[in-house]
Order: structure tokens, then C-alpha cells, then sequence
């Protein structure tokens, strides 16, 4: 696998996108049977500010893997990452441990990190809002015994930080639950598709991302999994 396209393998994967906290569902909430998809797209901004501001600081230790499979080899590398959240200071990162094709380390797993750490500097590039995307009310789906907006997501822009697909919005807190898409730009023509899935998760009173995996299809054969596992969260939402 030359480095050039391993450096491209999984651009189109490693925007992460910023954890996403929620409040308890206010009084006052529109009923979700009532609801176009603009007012969801502006309940989800309302409570994601509020969230933002509600959360100080959290800690997590990430789990990090990518393996690619070709038609007559597999390998694979994977990364142990202790991730800090603060209000004042923003995110950081530290390797813990790490295992597998130095190659790979090098040229993805360390490359993902760096991403996020780019995506976070411009929030309002990356933000799942109105001035980045077009929405579309698909209908009402249930995850986890709690009702779900379905909504599908086209991108204003084709930048490599956003995408397109479908996402799934807590009826109730109106959070991201999960969203299914493609990248909004093909970072190289050695990459055929690429494909991903991520979820989130409650802890406490903030919806946290809980596992990202994304699938891409290269041209010359095979096939690159990476897998992101947001890991167990200690939140602060005190912490000064």
C-alpha cells in the first residue's frame, strides 16, 4: 500500500465531530408530531448551545483501529488515547499505547487525531446547522425505546469535514443519535466509497458520541475498517 494512499485511505473518515451534550427536555418543548424539519434543525442548535455551555470538562480513554484487507494481505494497528475536553482550553490528546504496522499508526491513526484536533479550531465549519446543510423530514423512526426524527442531510458545500446521508434527532432532547452517510468530497480516486456509522449515547445528563465506524472501498482491491471507541466518560460539568 503506497503512502500516498494511505494517506488518503481515510480522510474522508476522520472528521469527528464534536460531542454533542444535552439538557433535560424543557417545558415548553413542541410537540414532535407538530415539527417541520427547520424547526428541528433550530430546537437542535437551541440545545446544543445550551449543552455547550452546561459542559466543562470531560475525560475519556479512546480506542482507535484500522485494518485493511487485500487480496493477499491483512494489516492492521491499533491506538490507545486518553482524551480530555475542557470549556476554557478545548480538546487534547495523549497516546497511551499503541500496537500494529508502524505504517499505519503513522499515516492514519495519528493523522485521525490530528483531524479532529483541525475540525475543532472552526466549529462553525464543521457544525451539523442550517448554514452548512439542507434538510429534508424523512419521518419518525424508535431507537432504544425513545422516539427519533429521520432526517436526510445534504451539504451545502462539499468540504471534507461535512457529509451527506441520513441522521436520527432525539425527539425529546433533540440530540444526534446516529447518522448513516458518505462524505460531502472524495479526497482522492484511489478511494471507490466510503461508508459511515456513528452513534451516541447518554451519560448523564449529555449525549456523548459512542462509537464510530467507517468502511472504504479502495479502487485497486480491498477493503479499509476503522473504528473509533469512545470508551467510558468522566464528566465534570462544574469544573472551572
Amino acid at each position: 500500500m503506497t503512502s500516498r494512499l494511505a494517506r488518503n485511505l481515510f480522510m474522508t473518515a476522520l472528521f469527528i465531530f464534536m460531542a454533542r451534550g444535552i439538557c433535560p427536555e424543557s417545558a415548553g418543548t413542541p410537540s414532535p408530531a407538530t415539527l417541520t424539519s427547520t424547526q428541528i434543525v433550530e430546537e437542535m442548535q437551541r440545545h446544543n448551545l445550551a449543552r455547550s455551555e452546561a459542559l466543562k470538562h470531560l475525560k475519556s480513554i479512546r480506542h482507535y483501529k484500522v485494518e485493511y484487507r487485500g487480496f493477499t494481505t491483512t494489516v492492521a494497528a491499533q491506538m490507545e488515547v486518553e482524551f480530555t475536553y475542557d470549556a476554557a482550553s478545548g480538546k487534547a490528546f495523549r497516546i497511551v499505547n499503541q500496537s500494529g504496522s508502524k505504517f499505519l499508526l503513522e499515516k492514519v491513526l495519528k493523522r485521525a487525531v490530528d483531524s479532529e484536533k483541525e475540525a475543532s479550531h472552526d466549529k462553525a465549519a464543521t457544525a451539523l446547522s442550517a448554514a452548512n446543510y439542507k434538510f429534508q423530514l424523512l419521518g419518525s423512526d424508535n431507537l432504544g425505546g425513545r422516539p427519533v426524527y429521520v432526517l436526510a442531510v445534504e451539504p451545502k458545500l462539499a468540504t471534507k469535514f461535512l457529509y451527506r446521508g441520513k441522521i436520527w434527532v432525539d425527539a425529546a432532547e433533540f440530540a444526534l443519535v446516529k447518522f448513516e452517510a458518505e462524505p460531502a468530497r472524495n479526497p482522492s480516486f484511489w478511494i471507490a466509497r466510503t461508508l459511515i456509522h456513528q452513534s451516541f449515547a447518554k451519560t448523564g445528563d449529555f449525549w456523548l458520541p459512542k462509537q464510530n465506524l467507517s468502511e472504504t472501498k479502495v479502487r485497486i482491491g480491498g477493503t479499509a475498517v476503522f473504528t473509533i471507541d469512545y470508551g467510558t466518560y468522566q464528566i465534570n460539568a462544574n469544573a472551572s
